[in-house]
């Protein structure tokens, strides 16, 4: 079951009034609570695992510092996502787009005006159970996330690892609920596409 961030606020309230009193063991609570998540995030964007890690460092220490920042307009989890997406996009500003990054309307099922498929998708659902498919789906999985352009990926990643919400992905992106959906959809009608293509094969 999907992960409301908003959920999390009371859960989090401790949290952030032992970050306000400047508690010693503040920033070990916050890394305990939020380090894993923000990293997976921050590597889902960098794609780089040294720059992964330095997003998640910079995320967590600006939470930590600039907590008055902070006045509960959103939710905690979703204002430390923001934050870790932010520091991750810095990191890639510095690169240049990854040479496996992909347009997906190049590959993506064509759609018609109704915004239905003109080619059925593949059914092979039963066999993702297959126990010597179990290891390469991972890794065609993996590739095809890290093939999605970067804000895709990061709104895939969002939604489908992490179970955020929709409206409180729109708010960790400063992007509306529609795109947040759109970006979705196609991320995950993407991954559906090259799984097929390499159950097909195998």
């Amino acid at each position: 079951m999907a992960k409301d961030i908003s959920a999390r606020v009371d859960a989090d309230a401790g949290l952030m009034e032992a970050l306000r009193r400047d508690d010693p063991a503040a920033a070990d609570q916050l890394v305990e609570r939020y380090g894993d998540r923000v990293y997976r995030l921050a590597m889902r964007i960098t794609g780089v695992k040294e720059d992964a890690e330095e997003a998640a460092q910079d995320a967590l220490w600006t939470a930590a510092r600039k907590i008055d920042m902070f006045r509960g307009e959103s939710a905690f989890g979703s204002w430390i996502y923001r934050i870790t997406a932010n520091a991750a996009y810095q990191k890639l500003r510095t690169r240049r787009r990854t040479a496996n990054e992909v347009a997906l309307d190049d590959v993506l099922p064509s759609f018609d005006s109704d915004g239905r498929h003109f080619e059925p998708m593949d059914d092979w659902s039963n066999r993702v159970d297959e126990q010597a498919l179990q290891g390469e789906l991972r890794q065609v999985l993996t590739a095809a996330i890290d093939a999605l352009p970067v804000d895709y990926r990061t709104a895939l990643a969002l939604h489908d690892v992490e179970g955020v919400s929709n409206p409180d992905i729109a708010e960790t992106l400063g992007i509306s609920l529609a795109a947040v959906k759109s970006r979705v959809h196609r991320s995950r009608l993407f991954v559906r596409k090259r799984l097929s293509e390499y159950l097909k094969s195998a």
